[in-house]
């Protein structure tokens, strides 16, 4: 395994990574409202807006880029 050439544009452009970043701060603030409130959010929300933005992730993982594509 190596990183690829334009890694660094990757890691600032990419929507994929932009969308599993958004994933990785919900997943933190379900385990945060978890400990300091844990009635305040009905079960399941956190799970679906976590899935729908993976799913996203993914759909963005594999479409072209403009920002990525043109340099």
């Amino acid at each position: 395994m190596h990183l690829v050439d334009d890694w660094r544009a990757i890691l600032k452009r990419a929507w994929s990574l932009k969308f599993s970043a958004l994933a990785l701060i919900l997943t933190a603030a379900e385990v945060y409202v978890a400990i300091k409130q844990p009635d305040a959010i009905p079960p399941g929300v956190f799970a679906i807006g976590c899935a729908v933005i993976t799913l996203a992730a993914m759909v963005a993982r594999v479409v072209a880029q403009k920002e990525l594509t043109d340099g």
